[in-house]
């Protein structure tokens, strides 16, 4: 992994061999917004709702200010996936990895969640966007603990935490509004002194 200093000032960004992890920007709006449509169906059985009904969704804009302020308050950050090695002068987006409800004190824990362009499931490279953000949390945040929230029926989701080594730590029943209803979900979780190399040099090995 590299850290790069050149990064944002709110997120910094992460590189592997086949990705770039960046700071999502208002300039991306167009970008994301496609490759969001594109893969409504292959998202939305997944996607988080409120169970208030907030009739207006938050444009995208509202989203950035949102993201940006937790990054200001170190609550959380938010990584666009990027494909360095199509070298273009910028980058294709591909996903999103997201880091939340951090805690330091005596917690120094937070929760892990991402999506993928469903053209691109299928290749590791998810799990290589959540082991960038792994090493990132264990090594520069100093964070003891990270967890990943799944519905049981999502294969594809269930296979990064297989990859990645998370220890399945059991079902939490209505945990999170998913798709216009609660829903339950697998908790897999993993703690600093478990992790003996890094998270990309793990899943490299598998």
């Amino acid at each position: 992994m590299f850290f790069s200093p050149r990064a944002s000032r709110l997120v910094p960004e992460l590189t592997s061999d086949r990705l770039l992890l960046r700071q999502l920007t208002l300039r991306d709006e167009r970008e994301w917004l496609n490759l969001r449509y594109t893969n409504s169906r292959w998202l939305k059985p997944w996607d988080p709702t409120s169970p208030l009904g907030v009739p207006e969704p938050m444009t995208y804009t509202q989203m950035i200010r949102a993201k940006d302020e937790a990054a200001r308050d170190g609550s959380g950050y938010s990584w666009a996936i990027a494909l360095p090695q199509l070298r273009q002068s910028r980058p294709p987006l591909i996903g999103q990895v997201s880091l939340s409800s951090v805690q330091y004190g005596a917690a120094r824990s937070g929760s892990i969640g991402y999506w993928i362009d469903g053209s691109h499931a299928g290749f590791g490279l998810m799990p290589e966007a959540c082991a960038l953000v792994i090493d990132h949390c264990f090594q520069d945040l100093d964070l003891h603990r990270l967890e990943i929230n799944i519905r049981p029926e999502n294969a594809a989701s269930l296979r990064v935490v297989e990859k990645l080594g998370f220890r399945d730590e059991g079902l939490r029943r209505a945990f999170l509004h998913i798709n216009g209803a609660w829903a339950d979900h697998r908790t897999f979780a993993l703690n600093r002194e478990e992790l003996s190399t890094t998270m990309l040099e793990r899943i490299y090995e598998r």
